[in-house]
């Protein structure tokens, strides 16, 4: 199962998507055609989430670090989440500003001091990112600054959430990144380094974890640079397609300011 939540028509609805696209709003069960034009999606959730750096062994090996011991970890405001088929602002004046096919993990419900062996009954489902990074102001991949990774509308999420059990095995997923077509980045989750169960088990042991909260699960190697114009779609396995536009500043101020 599918579930949404998409903005028609001035107001917000959430609920179950059937295999015809048409979305069931859990309250009022009007029914929404996804396929509408007038069908604006937005994130799935939007409690916390926490996001992962370095978490496959290959993307450390591109940026030439070891493998982490312990995982790296940082957090992204609301302000970063944008929906399915939005837009992504690249800065003015920036050399370099790339994407991050992520999956990401829902906690389904509240979690304090968790076991690994536990973690995975906390889950409630999974959905994909795609964590733009603009690295003109990296000074340090263990601590990415706010410059870097929480711009507003940089964190596009969704279009879903599918449902925990509806996905075998989230460690043995494809994640790829198609810019205008061209596949530019290809992975499996299999190359995790902390998994799923470990994460939820590591955070929970000094915070509370609670419903709507996200786990950004990382990104593979293959990274490159996105333009003005550019159509990047971000995909995992069994989860979802997530795309969006790049646009310039200019752009963003005149048509959603």
């Amino acid at each position: 199962m599918r579930k949404a939540k998409v903005l028609y028509k001035g107001s917000v609805y959430q609920g179950y998507i059937d295999d015809s696209e048409v979305l069931t709003d859990d309250r009022s069960q009007e029914k929404i055609d996804l396929k509408s034009d007038e069908v604006k999606f937005l994130p799935p959730c939007q409690g916390t989430m926490f996001a992962l750096g370095l978490n496959y062994a290959d993307h450390a090996a591109e940026l030439d670090f070891k493998p982490p011991e312990e995982p790296l970890i940082f957090l992204k405001g609301n302000n970063t989440l944008t929906g399915h088929k939005g837009v992504t602002v690249r800065p003015d004046n920036v050399d370099y500003m790339h994407y991050e096919c992520e999956l990401v993990v829902v906690i389904g419900k509240k979690c304090r001091n968790v076991s690994e062996a536990e973690a995975m009954d906390y889950v409630g489902g999974y959905t994909v990112c795609n964590d733009y990074a603009i690295r003109d102001y990296l000074e340090n991949y263990y601590r990415p600054n706010l410059r870097v990774k929480c711009r507003d509308t940089c964190t596009p999420t969704g279009p879903w959430i599918v449902d925990r059990d509806d996905v075998a095995d989230p460690h043995n997923l494809t994640v790829r990144t198609y810019v205008n077509g061209e596949l530019r980045q290809e992975g499996t989750t299999k190359d995790i380094i902390f998994s799923i169960p470990f994460l939820i088990s590591y955070l929970s042991a000094f915070m509370t974890l609670n419903e709507g909260d996200m786990i950004a699960t990382g990104t593979p190697k293959g990274l490159s640079d996105v333009k003005h114009g550019d159509f990047v779609e971000v995909e995992v396995e069994g989860v979802g397609r997530l795309a969006n536009t790049i646009i310039t500043q200019k752009q963003y101020e005149e048509t959603f300011q």
